[in-house]
C-alpha cells in the first residue's frame, strides 16, 4: 500500500501560523519586533511560505506549481517591500496571475482525479 503525506498543507499551516502570530504581535503587543515593523515581518513570513511550497513542489516534480508559487512569493515580496506604486502593481499582477494559474490547475487536477475514481472499477 502506497502512503503519501501532504507536506504542502503542513508547510502552509506552519507559515500561516507564523505570519498571523507576527501580525497579531504587531497589532496587540508592539508595532515593531527587533526594530522592524511586525506586519512587514508577518507578510514576509507568508512570502517565505510561498517560497517553501515552491521548493516542495519542485522536489516532488510539479514544476508548474513550483513556478507559480515562486512567482507568488516574488509578487508578495514586491508588494511588501514596495516603496512606490509601480513595484506594488507589478507584485499584485504577479500574485493575481500566479494565484489564478494555481487555482485553475488545482481545480482541474481534482476534477480529473474524481473522474478517474468514479470511472475505475471497484476491486473486491
Amino acid at each position: 500500500m502506497d502512503e503519501t503525506v501532504d507536506v504542502q498543507e503542513q508547510a502552509i499551516g506552519a507559515g500561516s501560523i507564523a505570519a498571523l502570530a507576527l501580525v497579531a504581535y504587531g497589532r496587540f503587543i508592539d508595532e515593531t519586533l527587533f526594530g522592524v515593523d511586525a506586519t512587514t515581518l508577518g507578510l514576509g513570513a507568508f512570502a517565505a511560505t510561498f517560497a517553501a511550497v515552491a521548493l516542495l513542489h519542485g522536489a516532488y516534480g510539479r514544476r508548474d506549481f513550483a513556478v507559480s508559487h515562486a512567482v507568488s512569493a516574488v509578487g508578495l515580496g514586491l508588494v511588501v517591500l514596495a516603496s512606490s506604486v509601480l513595484p506594488m502593481l507589478v507584485g499584485l499582477v504577479l500574485l493575481i496571475g500566479a494565484g489564478s494559474y494555481t487555482a485553475r490547475t488545482t481545480i482541474r487536477a481534482r476534477n480529473e482525479a474524481t473522474e478517474e475514481r468514479e470511472a475505475a472499477p471497484e476491486n473486491a
